[in-house]
């Protein structure tokens, strides 16, 4: 039987859509709400899957779309707020320099476009660089620690000066212990999926930019969205970031954040605020597509979409998810471009303060609704830590050791 036999199915069509853009709604909500991410959508639907009455695989098409649609979606408060979530981190301060020069729409068209060129290039590269991932895997496994090692070495060379490269080695070994700590604790979750990755990486990398962003000053009137990065420039910065993205796609603990800084080489000197935006959208959109490729080749989910795909028991049927992941891929394309603007002007508009503190008391209900009390006392703990990369002029992708640590450790 063809692999697209289902397509001559229609009430299966009409289901399948249905699905899709359901979690592309969910994850166009996630991602305009600053601190937000798709991984809390999936949870959800992951816990409420075995009371809903649907085909497994028609939630598994929403979970993955709401993680596609949110990569294109979360630089829209990133450029408002700068509030981005842990896979936008390296975006926020290149972005609040373009919209400061009021730029800010052409930030968001080089960001929607960057994803999507990852999209277009990540469908047929799949099958080539999953067959190589799947030989090299064994050896990668059996070798993970000094993969790892050889990251946190990248993050900390990668650092302007050696005060600064010392200061990510302690920030990396400081959430590291974080993570060892708190990161295997099965907590009392009231919404019964629970997981400390709420409340770590909300603290760690969300609520910081938050309460930073209380004393900021709104968005300044932006001007026109025509693109200024020439074409060459744009082909080869969301190229590098769709590659990087592929790679970390297939290692545990290392998000598309690193994948950023894998591809920092790839930034023009000539226009690094607008080749840090395609660079970092590329990998964060990539790296969404190549953990599907991942968990349907190797099993092993690496994303809190994967991760909740997996639990809710989804049938790994490619040919659906890869439709799946295009439709969404559009969809998330139409809403920055639709969307993104207006949501732009609207925050900006907003006194900084009610935004930041109305999302703040949002996180910490999440904390402790996905992670129940010790959630709650985890949130602000990280919270105090994502304060500090800012302030010792360190890029805040260094408080990932909070996967890395763990990881290293067994």
């Amino acid at each position: 039987m063809s692999p697209f036999a289902w397509l001559n199915t229609a009430p299966f069509v009409v289901g399948l859509t249905a699905y899709v853009f359901a979690g592309a709604t969910l994850g166009i909500a996630s991602g305009l709400v600053p601190g937000l991410h798709a991984n809390n959508f999936a949870l959800l639907l992951a816990a409420a899957a075995p009371t809903i009455d649907a085909d497994p695989l028609f939630l598994g098409t929403a979970m993955l779309a709401a993680g596609v649609v949110h990569s294109f979606l979360d630089i829209v408060p990133a450029l408002a707020l700068g509030v981005p979530d842990a896979a936008m981190a390296i975006a926020a301060l290149p972005g609040h320099r373009l919209v400061l020069a009021g730029r800010g729409r052409e930030a968001l068209r080089l960001s929607a476009l960057g994803s999507l060129v990852a999209v277009v290039l990540a469908i047929p590269l799949a099958v080539p660089i999953t067959a190589a991932m799947v030989r090299l895997y064994p050896t990668i496994r059996s070798n993970l620690a000094i993969v790892l090692v050889g990251i946190v070495c990248l993050l900390v060379v990668t650092e302007r000066s050696p005060r600064r490269a010392l200061a990510a080695l302690a920030l990396l070994a400081a959430s590291g212990l974080l993570g060892i700590a708190t990161l295997d604790v099965d907590p009392d979750a009231p919404l019964g999926a629970g997981s400390m990755l709420v409340p770590l990486l909300s603290g760690l990398f969300g609520a910081p930019v938050l309460i930073d962003a209380l004393d900021g000053t709104g968005v300044p009137p932006q001007g026109g969205a025509e693109l200024l990065l020439p074409r060459r420039r744009f082909l080869g910065t969301a190229g590098a970031g769709s590659i990087a993205g592929a790679i970390v796609g297939y290692l545990p603990g290392v998000s598309a954040a690193i994948a950023s800084v894998l591809a920092l080489p790839a930034v023009p000197a000539e226009d690094v605020d607008r080749g840090f935006i395609v660079v970092t959208s590329g990998a964060s959109t990539s790296n969404t597509v190549f953990a599907l490729c991942a968990l349907v080749a190797l099993g092993t989910p690496r994303t809190g979409v994967t991760v909740a795909m997996d639990n809710a028991g989804v049938p790994l049927e490619l040919p659906v998810l890869l439709v799946t992941v295009v439709i969404a891929a559009c969809a998330g394309f139409l809403g920055v471009i639709m969307l993104g603007d207006r949501v732009l002007a609207v925050i900006g508009s907003i006194e900084p303060e009610i935004v930041s503190s109305v999302v703040l008391v949002l996180l910490v209900g999440l904390s402790a609704g996905f992670a129940g009390v010790f959630g709650a006392i985890v949130f602000p703990v990280a919270t105090l830590l994502g304060l500090v990369p800012p302030r010792l002029g360190v890029r805040r992708v260094t408080l990932m050791g909070v996967l890395i640590g763990p990881l290293l450790v067994g």
